[in-house]
C-alpha cells in the first residue's frame, strides 16, 4: 500500500470520530461550531468573489489570453460549488 492508501482509513476514522463528538457535544458548543463554519463559509464566498472580480479586471488590463482568465473562472466556480455544498450540509444539519 502507498502512504496515501494507508492514511485514508485513518482519515475516515478521524472524520467519523469528529462527527460522533459533534453529536455528543452540548447544544451551546454545537451552535458555536456551526457559527464558526458559517464564518468560514462567508469568508470563502467573499474572498472568492473579490478574487474573481480582481482577476477579471487585472486580466483585462494586462490583456491576458482567454484561457488564463478561464482558469480564474473555474477556480471561482469550484469555490462557489464548495460553498454551496457546505451551506447545504449546514442547513440540513440545522433542520434536524
Amino acid at each position: 500500500m502507498t502512504g496515501t492508501q494507508e492514511r485514508l482509513p485513518q482519515q475516515v476514522a478521524e472524520t467519523q470520530t469528529h462527527e460522533a463528538q459533534m453529536t455528543m457535544m452540548p447544544e451551546q458548543e454545537q451552535d458555536r461550531a456551526m457559527a464558526r463554519r458559517a464564518r468560514v463559509l462567508a469568508v470563502v464566498i467573499v474572498a472568492t468573489a473579490l478574487f474573481w472580480l480582481g482577476g477579471q479586471w487585472l486580466g483585462g488590463k494586462l490583456g491576458l489570453e482567454a484561457r488564463y482568465v478561464f482558469l480564474l473562472d473555474f477556480a471561482a466556480i469550484a469555490a462557489f460549488i464548495w460553498a454551496l455544498v457546505v451551506a447545504t450540509a449546514m442547513w440540513r444539519k440545522r433542520r434536524g
